[in-house]
């Protein structure tokens, strides 16, 4: 009785399936794209606050300073994706909106 239970329970369901490829042929893209959105905005965000720690002052420290315990888990990974060497087409290689 319990290998046929969790046999059932290990086959995943039709309609699990179908949701799964309906989001690939219409969600997927635009969750994407909000991902990016998102990511781009954190960078604006953090160049705004803490971007003199890369010389470009922009706010009061006051401000930055207020904000910095909520910001210091993201700084070593936000320093790593701006100071990164990249392409100018490395944003949109992948993309195949254009075609």
């Amino acid at each position: 009785m319990k290998s046929s239970q969790t046999q059932t329970e290990n086959k995943p369901s039709r309609w699990q399936a179908v949701r799964e490829f309906l989001y690939g042929m219409f969600g997927m893209e635009i969750a994407e794209h909000a991902m990016e959105m998102r990511a781009s905005l954190e960078s604006i965000f953090m160049l705004g606050t803490v971007g003199d720690m890369l010389g470009v002052p922009v706010l009061p420290p006051y401000y930055s300073l207020r904000l910095l315990p909520y910001l210091v888990p993201h700084i070593s990974t936000w320093k790593r994706r701006v100071l990164r060497e990249r392409e100018f087409s490395d944003e949109h290689d992948y993309h195949l909106d254009g075609l």
